[in-house]
């Protein structure tokens, strides 16, 4: 089933460093292997940021940002089988894969050189309609609403990511992590940390008492700027501040043996530091993107650890301005946009 053409609206970015611009946009029905669906909520990223500022390359074309999209499916293009119209749906940041690639085959389709990323590549979810990849989509956890659900999608995925490869580069005795910007990812991350009995400390900018607050309520054991060192030597750190002089900081901050993950998909340039930081088999490793792997066991992760999502609803027309939030860091926790 294709449906007909409906009208919708969109938020749009025309050039790299504009304003969003409010459209109607006649919304297509869904090609082969898409699925229209009717956008719910979708939450703000940083990485939107990025795509807005042009910190990552313009795609070439308006496109509407947003990728972390909770929505139902309203409209099954051509070969797509085992959703149904209504199912309850994500829409993640891989939008699509080649599946034939050397990476694609070897299990690190994160790794795609042809991917193409929702709402940078693909238009995204800041529109009352999006269309998808179906084999791209997700399940989402009962128990989550759609403003919860939303940060779920890139801010729990990534996190999940770069706390499994934490865990793995550091060792399985990780017991005292390390969070260098106590934002969306991070207030996750940092309940899946504390649930599975490690002592996490949250790194904020300095002064952000409302982050470290959160961060306290969310079971962190310390909370300060990321100015100060720990109270004690971390096992790993994971950056999610897209700041490159926070390297060298968490790398000083870790145990030998230890790691450092970096988890945006931009920083600004990393400082040049002593050798001494790196030695002793400190490990600094970078996350790229997901895969669908990831998607599946972080839904299902979230499925039995309760997390408390903390959501701030934005009307669609306003993505101006909850971006300008983000920027700003006038809040903690996501901002989610509801059309």
């Amino acid at each position: 089933m294709t449906g007909s053409t409906v009208a919708g609206r969109a938020m749009v970015l025309r050039a790299a460093g504009s304003r969003l611009e409010r459209q109607p946009r006649p919304v297509p029905p869904p090609g082969p292997g898409q699925v229209r669906i009717a956008v719910d909520a979708c939450g703000v990223c940083r990485t939107d940021l990025h795509v807005v500022d042009g910190e990552l390359p313009f795609p070439g074309h308006a496109v509407v940002p947003g990728h972390e999209i909770v929505g139902r499916v309203e409209a099954l293009g051509p070969g797509v089988d085992g959703l149904a119209l209504g199912a309850r749906v994500g829409v993640p940041w891989l939008g699509w894969t080649c599946g034939a690639c050397e990476a694609c085959r070897g299990g690190r389709e994160n790794l795609c050189a042809a991917a193409r990323f929702t709402g940078w590549q693909l238009d995204g979810g800041y529109a009352t309609h999006a269309l998808a990849f179906a084999d791209h989509v997700l399940p989402l956890p009962p128990g989550y609403g759609d403003l919860e659900a939303a940060p779920l999608l890139c801010a729990g995925l990534i996190g999940h990511r770069a706390h499994t490869m934490a865990l793995a580069l550091a060792g399985p005795d990780v017991q005292r992590l390390g969070l260098y910007g106590f934002g969306a990812a991070a207030h996750l991350v940092a309940q899946v940390a504390v649930h599975a009995g490690r002592t996490v400390a949250a790194f904020t900018r300095p002064g952000d008492h409302a982050a470290q607050g959160l961060a306290g309520r969310l079971g962190a054991a310390w909370a300060g700027g990321a100015d100060r060192r720990p109270p004690w030597p971390l096992d790993a750190a994971i950056l999610f501040a897209p700041d490159g002089a926070l390297v060298p900081t968490a790398l000083g901050a870790v145990r030998p043996g230890g790691a450092v993950v970096c988890a945006g998909i931009h920083m600004s340039d990393v400082p040049s530091f002593p050798y001494a930081l790196l030695w002793g088999e400190r490990r600094l490793a970078s996350v790229a993107n997901l895969t669908r792997a990831d998607g599946e066991a972080f839904l299902q992760l979230a499925a039995r650890v309760p997390l408390r999502v903390e959501a701030h609803r934005y009307d669609l027309d306003a993505a101006n301005t909850a971006l300008d939030d983000l920027r700003a860091g006038r809040f903690t926790g996501a901002a989610v946009l509801v059309p």
